[in-house]
């Protein structure tokens, strides 16, 4: 098969779906709204998921997202500095750890998403 791939969205779902909305714009992410129980969050034009008003347990329990930023301890310095985890109250942030491939930091999301942010060697 040959083409030429654009981008991959993944689809994640929210406990409250305007809490999550209101979480991601503050976390940077610009919000297009596509329908009352849908809105697609970028980060650039090529990165991006879609938010869905949605809840199954055991799915978003299990998901988790990798983004890829160019300098973890940067993004880290960043990603406290909003304060997100004591407005939010299920939001949890884990330190930057160092791995043989390089390094990440975690965050829950307030649904309980699991995002990793990583820097590779």
């Amino acid at each position: 098969m040959k083409h030429v791939a654009k981008s991959i969205r993944a689809f994640i779902g929210a406990k409250n779906f305007e809490e999550s909305r209101s979480f991601y714009i503050e976390l940077g992410f610009e919000e297009s709204v596509i329908s009352h129980n849908m809105s697609l969050f970028r980060v650039t034009d090529t990165l991006s998921f879609y938010l869905q008003k949605a809840y199954v347990k055991d799915w978003v329990d299990n998901t988790m997202l990798f983004l890829e930023v160019d300098d973890v301890e940067r993004y880290w310095k960043e990603l406290t500095a909003l304060g997100l985890h004591e407005k939010y109250a299920k939001v949890r942030l884990t330190p930057i750890r160092i791995e043989s491939w390089g390094k990440e930091c975690f965050m829950h999301d307030p649904s309980g998403i699991l995002w990793h942010f990583g820097q590779f060697n």
